[in-house]
């Protein structure tokens, strides 16, 4: 999978899709890149977060659970994971379930609301 890492791709992301949980945000935004190379994850923890050890275990934490969801990410999405100060403690498999109805929300969000803008004009 690969990394985001310029700026850019970050803010571009954070104009996407967006689902709030309690330990992280999950960020998503389509891609006009090539689809071969799969999604592409991004990673950031703010300074209120905590201090730098702090911020970076979260990380890890984060890392660890997209490892484990990598076969859900959408190739044709980019995705920004915000790590939040409950993760830091919140249990392991709390993350990811709540990662995992966060990727299915995210992907059927667009389609509902479409529709729901549909029902809209044709009013």
């Amino acid at each position: 999978m690969r990394q985001l890492k310029k700026r850019a791709q970050f803010l571009k992301a954070a104009r996407g899709r967006k689902i709030v949980r309690r330990g992280f945000v999950l960020q998503a935004v389509a891609h006009n890149e090539d689809c071969d190379l799969g999604p592409a994850l991004g990673y950031t923890v703010t300074k209120r977060v905590g201090n730098a050890p702090q911020r970076n275990r979260i990380k890890r934490r984060l890392r660890a659970l997209s490892k484990e969801f990598a076969e859900k990410f959408d190739p044709n999405f980019n995705y920004v994971l915000i790590g939040r100060q409950e993760a830091l403690h919140e249990p392991f498999n709390e993350l990811k379930k709540n990662l995992a109805r966060a990727l299915e929300k995210i992907h059927v969000e667009r389609s509902a609301a479409s529709h729901a803008i549909d029902r809209k004009s044709k009013s």
